[in-house]
């Protein structure tokens, strides 16, 4: 006879959902990147080409920027990673604001294609997103190890 094992199967960890969302995310903006820029490319042309592919860039970089910033200061202490989240939401819109000043006088870019990926890629990125996060199963705790001697220290208190 084959012995069998029981192993369950282990909890993902608590940043499982926001790594999905970070895959969701950056799947929805490649597929829009593509499409955007096809569809504008067939109305515009070159310069709907270029206004797509900077609106998805701009509207999805922004919104990316943030999940991986809470990506990668969720194991920091709460007041750490939200002054991390604070710095890095300010210097996004700093960019932001800077990288459509720059770009304004230029015309190389359809301005209407700029803009409706990039409110897209807005809606996309986070539609993308929350899909990420809703549909991951992960703990709202960390499962600490109880000890096997079964005692509990609450019955002495």
């Amino acid at each position: 006879m084959a012995t069998v094992t029981f192993t369950p199967a282990s909890a993902p960890d608590h940043t499982a959902s926001l790594r999905a969302a970070v895959r969701y995310g950056v799947l929805g903006l490649i597929v829009l990147a593509v499409v955007g820029s096809i569809i504008a490319f067939l109305v515009a042309g070159k310069p709907g080409l270029y206004g797509a592919l900077l609106g998805a860039a701009v509207g999805g970089g922004f919104i990316l920027c943030t999940a991986l910033g809470v990506l990668f200061t969720a194991k920091l202490p709460a007041l750490t990673a939200g002054a991390v989240l604070l710095g890095t939401w300010l210097l996004k819109m700093i960019l932001a604001i800077t990288v459509l000043a720059i770009l304004k006088p230029l015309d190389f870019y359809d301005k209407t294609a700029l803009v409706l990926v990039m409110v897209l890629s807005l809606v996309i990125v986070l539609g993308a997103e929350t899909f990420g996060v809703l549909g991951t199963k992960a703990p709202y705790v960390e499962p600490t190890p109880s000890d096997d001697a079964g005692s509990s220290d609450s019955d002495d208190k």
